[in-house]
């Protein structure tokens, strides 16, 4: 099942996807959550089925926006999770978290978080204000949803706990990201983490060989397979869920692989009107536009 946040005729709905037909197809969800979208999983957990609440509409009539708009927590980030892309980042002189020697591979998962206030939907823009628009990124990643409440989950129960992926933009502003020497400020922007453009649950992909790309004007620049990850998707749950309670309809981003702008010398960063397209197979792909707000 792919399940969609969207609006349509000015009501904002859950709905069923069907990818071959075009279409969504709203449900009803009814449950204590204030996110429609975490009490339909929650609902899901308890084994409960979904009603279908009306005729199924073009995708091209609705507007996507964020799968989840609540999670419990901030938005659970992984840095530096495949071994080509710690390097660049490592090189790029923007790395806080590097070691003196340079080490350039973590030993473990190094986590850091988006603010809620950063999630957009799968065509929304991506809104900079022109005094942080220097230096603006680009991360393509695969999003896990979580499903089902735990603390202290072993590897060998992280997947179930899952509900379902997403395809997510990291995007980042990198001088911030360096002035400040962490990375929550230069990754919380409003707008910064456009996430969909659906959950596909846990059931219709194996998360361990997707294959994502990145697209920027058109111009590939980022190709990998989840497979890649240094910590795996067990890993980055057990490690998070031994410190913090998850709970159901909380998000983590497993990390970029190479390719970002910082990769390249020079950096290739975002200007307004560029466009980043992301794909994951199975999912689906997200395509957002670069705006800079007058100063």
């Amino acid at each position: 099942m792919k399940v969609a946040r969207f609006e349509h005729a000015g009501r904002q709905q859950l709905g069923t996807v069907d990818t071959a037909a075009g279409t969504v197809t709203a449900i009803d969800v009814e449950g204590p959550s204030i996110d429609a979208m975490v009490a339909l999983i929650e609902r899901h957990g308890a084994g409960d089925r979904v009603a279908v609440s009306g005729a199924a509409v073009s995708l091209d009539e609705v507007r996507l926006l964020p799968p989840v708009m609540r999670p419990s927590k901030n938005v659970i980030c992984v840095g530096k999770n495949y071994r080509e892309h710690a390097e660049e980042f490592t090189r790029s002189g923007f790395d806080s978290s590097a070691t003196p020697d340079q080490q350039a591979v973590p030993d473990a998962p190094i986590v850091f978080s988006k603010a809620p206030c950063s999630l957009a939907g799968a065509t929304e823009d991506i809104v900079v204000p022109a005094s942080l628009s220097a230096s603006v990124d680009y991360e393509g990643e695969l999003g896990v949803v979580i499903g089902k409440r735990g603390r202290a989950i072993e590897p060998a129960s992280a997947y179930a706990h899952v509900f379902g992926y997403a395809v997510i933009n990291d995007a980042t502003v990198r001088d911030l990201q360096a002035r400040h020497k962490q990375w929550l400020l230069g990754k919380s922007l409003d707008t910064f983490c456009p996430m969909g453009p659906w959950i596909a649950t846990a059931d219709e992909l194996d998360p361990e060989n997707l294959e994502l790309s990145c697209w920027v004007n058109g111009e590939l620049r980022q190709q990998a397979n989840t497979r890649d990850l240094i910590f795996d998707i067990p890993t980055i749950i057990a490690t998070v869920s031994a410190s913090m309670t998850l709970e159901p309809g909380d998000i983590i981003a497993t990390g970029t692989p190479a390719g970002v702008g910082i990769g390249f010398d020079p950096p290739k960063f975002l200007g307004h009107g560029d466009v980043v397209r992301i794909a994951i197979s199975g999912i689906g792909e997200i395509e957002n536009r670069i705006v800079v707000e007058p100063a």
